[in-house]
Formats: structure tokens, C-alpha cells, sequence
């Protein structure tokens, strides 16, 4: 068995107890990671926040919380907007509070810094490898990379900055590594997948949670899990499923976070369907949702590898998703779903139309996409030894 060994694991993105469902694909790899030889102190760096308005959550957010097998830290930091001109400070201010932070909290340096995203939180930890000469390790889930022309100079020079320090940049899908390289020489980008765990979704039950959830076995039912923003096809989707010309389709879409909330649910009141708008539902809940589901439809127009494809191929249910980023790297197209272009509803709707006529054809595709995620170990115990196996090597060279 390996030695263990010390992790900081820093995350801007992770969950909290008034904000319990936000980006939890990064808690699972952290639960992952520390349930190996890793031994994980998990810091997540929380905005200042005013009292009420809108991101007054924030000032809710604990010292620390306990998720499970790690405690999580949650030191405050200055984060200013309007994003595309202040996000350089944003960064600044981290670095200056976060390193200052560990030092006193936390007993010995560690071994390794892992980071869930190469900005903010690669960036904010920078002093405390430089100080205590410790290699980093940071992940891309595409944002970072994908928008880097977006970003302002002073942001594109600290993301630079930290790729230049960085032992190894993780990135999700073969088609974010390929971008990658543009800013990293080769031998420094891995792709390292993430993933679900089938036995969490309850697939033997699927008519009984049918029922219990009140929809008619005779009901098509589409699931869109994902933000509430433009760049994930939600007016594309909603204009598409208006079109489906059948009337036994429900359309659900479970969201967190996006300000096409109120604009979505004012669409589904005058939809041709049945329809339901959920917000940050449980993780047990959403579950339930998509082992439920006749297919989960993702006309996103930019992406990684998406956790909820991950999560459909778990529960058994096919996928309707955009051919862009790493998506045609998880979705075989015409085997375990369907790809089509992004910004195209037309399309989408005569997919959708086609494939519900043929619900065997979608059985069997929910049943390939289960097996594909087995074949090809997506789940979060191989991406935990993926990882390690990323921080025994920098360690080692470092």
C-alpha cells in the first residue's frame, strides 16, 4: 500500500450549508480523494458578502462544516463585480487572504496543493507553494480554459501564471487537453475523467419511483438538469420541446443557479406540455429524477464532460445532448443517445420526436450508456486513484 500522504485541496466552488447543492461533482472528488492513503485539509475560499440582497447567502456560509469524510474551512475573501472588470482583484484578494489563512490553521506544510480550477483557486494558492516549495496540481472543468479570451489581461496573466507554476493541469475531456496545450507543454496536461457511482441510483425501482413521483407510465418524460443560463440551451430546449408534436411528453428541468430562472418559468406556464421547474433539489431527489426520465436532453453550446451525462449513463437513461466539447467523447451517438448541433431546436425536436416513437430503441440505448460508463470505469472510485496516481508522480519529481 502507498505511504500517505498531505493534501491542501482548495475549492471557490464547493458546497456549503445554505448553498447545499452548488458544484458537487468537486465534494464528491474530494470525498474520493480522501477516502485513499490522501490525507485532505479542504479549503474553500467564500466571498464577503452583504446581508441581503442577492448573494447575501454568502454571508450564511459557517466557518467550517463537515462534508463527509473531510471538514470544510471556508475562509472570506474580497470577490468584486462586475466580473470582466474586476476579476483580477478578485484573485489578489485570495492569494493575499488564503496562503495567510492555511499557515495558521493548519499544523505541517503539505505534501501536494490540488486545486478544483486553475482560477481563482490555483492562482490564490501560489505564495503558499512557492513559500513552502510544494508542487501544484490544478483541474480545468473547461471554464477557464474555454473563456480565456473573454477574460481581462490582468486575468489572462494570472492564469498563465499559475499554468506556468503548475506540476500538471487535469482536465476533464480529451478535447479540453487539446486546449490545454496551448498554454502548457504536453507532458503537463492528464486527462483525468470524473464520474458516477451506479449503485447510488436506484435502477430496480424505476416504475415505483414513476409512480410515486406522479407521472403516468404512458408519460415521455424529458429531464434537463443544469444551470439556468444561455450557453446551456435552455431557450433552444424550451422553444424545441414546444414543437414535439405528442401529447404524452413532460418536460422537467432541475437547476441551481442562473438568471433564465424566472424567464424559464414563465415559458413552462404557456408550454404545449406538462411541465416542472425544480430548484436546487436534493442530490437523493434528482436522483430519483433521472432514473425516472425517458432521456436527459443537454443542448448545451460549450462543455467539459458534464456530470449529468455521467449521471444519466448511471441511472440507465439515454442522452439527447450538444456534439461540443468533451460530450462526443461520452455519448457514442446512435448507441447510449443521440448527439445534435448546438443553437439548433429545429433539429432537437425532430430527434426527440423520432426517438420517442421508439421507446425500445431508447431502452436500449440507456442500457449501452450504463455499460459504457462500467467499461470505461467513469466512476469516483477510479478517478480518486487517477488522481493520487497524478500527485505520487509531481511528488516524486518535484
Amino acid at each position: 500500500m502507498s505511504e500517505p500522504y498531505g493534501v491542501l485541496a482548495c475549492c471557490i466552488h464547493h458546497q456549503s450549508h445554505p448553498l447545499q447543492v452548488r458544484s458537487p461533482f468537486n465534494h464528491r472528488s474530494f470525498d474520493a480523494i480522501n477516502r485513499t492513503h490522501a490525507d485532505l485539509d479542504v479549503v474553500v475560499p467564500t466571498p464577503f458578502a452583504p446581508p441581503v440582497g442577492p448573494h447575501s447567502e454568502y454571508a450564511k456560509v459557517p466557518r467550517t462544516e463537515r462534508w463527509g469524510t473531510y471538514v470544510a474551512h471556508y475562509p472570506r475573501f474580497l470577490y468584486l463585480v462586475p466580473k470582466r472588470y474586476f476579476y483580477h482583484v478578485s484573485g489578489d484578494s485570495l492569494q493575499k487572504r488564503i496562503p495567510r489563512y492555511v499557515d495558521a490553521t493548519f499544523e505541517t506544510p503539505h505534501d501536494v496543493v490540488h486545486t478544483s480550477d486553475i482560477y481563482l483557486d490555483g492562482y490564490g494558492l501560489l505564495p503558499y507553494c512557492r513559500d513552502h516549495d510544494i508542487p501544484l496540481v490544478v483541474n480545468s472543468h473547461a471554464v477557464d480554459l474555454h473563456n480565456f479570451e473573454s477574460f481581462n489581461d490582468g486575468a489572462q496573466q494570472r492564469i498563465r501564471e499559475t499554468i506556468d507554476y503548475a506540476a500538471r493541469i487535469l482536465v476533464v475531456s480529451d478535447e479540453l487537453a487539446d486546449v490545454a496545450r496551448r498554454f502548457a507543454p504536453a507532458e503537463k496536461v492528464e486527462t483525468v475523467p470524473i464520474g458516477a457511482d451506479p449503485e447510488m441510483f436506484p435502477t430496480d425501482r424505476r416504475a415505483a419511483i414513476r409512480r410515486e413521483l406522479g407521472i403516468d407510465p404512458e408519460t415521455k418524460l424529458l429531464l434537463y438538469v443544469g444551470a439556468y443560463t444561455e450557453q446551456k440551451g435552455l431557450r433552444e430546449l424550451v422553444e424545441a420541446v414546444n414543437a414535439v408534436d405528442r401529447e404524452d411528453v413532460m418536460l422537467v428541468t432541475v437547476g441551481h443557479e442562473g438568471d433564465l430562472r424566472w424567464w424559464l418559468l414563465d415559458q413552462l406556464g404557456e408550454l404545449s406540455h406538462p411541465a416542472r421547474s425544480l430548484w436546487r433539489l436534493d442530490p437523493v431527489a434528482l436522483r430519483r429524477w433521472q432514473v425516472a426520465a425517458d432521456a436527459v436532453v443537454h443542448p448545451s453550446w460549450t462543455e467539459g464532460r458534464p456530470t449529468v451525462i455521467y449521471e444519466a449513463m448511471a441511472a440507465g437513461t439515454p442522452v439527447v445532448a450538444s456534439n461540443v466539447g468533451g460530450i462526443p467523447e461520452m455519448v457514442v451517438d446512435g448507441e447510449t443517445g443521440v448527439l445534435v448541433p448546438p443553437n439548433d431546436p429545429a433539429t432537437l425536436t425532430a430527434t426527440l420526436s423520432s426517438l420517442l416513437d421508439d421507446p425500445e430503441r431508447l431502452r436500449e440505448m440507456g442500457a449501452a450508456g450504463h455499460q459504457r460508463l462500467l467499461d470505461n470505469e467513469w466512476t469516483w472510485g477510479h478517478h480518486a486513484e487517477r488522481v493520487t496516481e497524478v500527485h505520487e508522480a509531481v511528488m516524486d519529481e518535484w
